[in-house]
């Protein structure tokens, strides 16, 4: 199990997070708005209020929301490998 040990929200619905074993990122969680207790996000200011719950260890808000620090850390390294393989690479052929 990954365990969530920083985060920090952005007004873009962006969450930065780091986890125990180092790994840091952002993941972009504005999709789950329309779903159910996550509509309180519509509220920029809400959303912004999250925690790490050490005991947990995952992020928190009012209300109950909490997220599964092993999909937010699939999430996270998803997003990295995707950037990766979208970056442009240097030839190493020599023409």
């Amino acid at each position: 199990m990954h365990r969530v040990t920083e985060c920090r929200a952005s007004r873009d619905y962006t969450l930065w997070l780091k986890f125990d074993d180092g790994q840091e990122g952002s993941v972009f969680l504005g999709d789950l708005l329309g779903v159910g207790a996550f509509s309180a996000w519509r509220d920029v200011d809400q959303f912004c209020r999250v925690l790490v719950d050490r005991n947990a260890a995952t992020v928190v808000w009012d209300g109950g929301i909490q997220l599964d620090p092993d999909i937010l850390y699939q999430d996270l390294m998803s997003r990295k490998a995707a950037k990766e393989s979208n970056s442009p690479r240097l030839s190493s052929e020599v023409e």
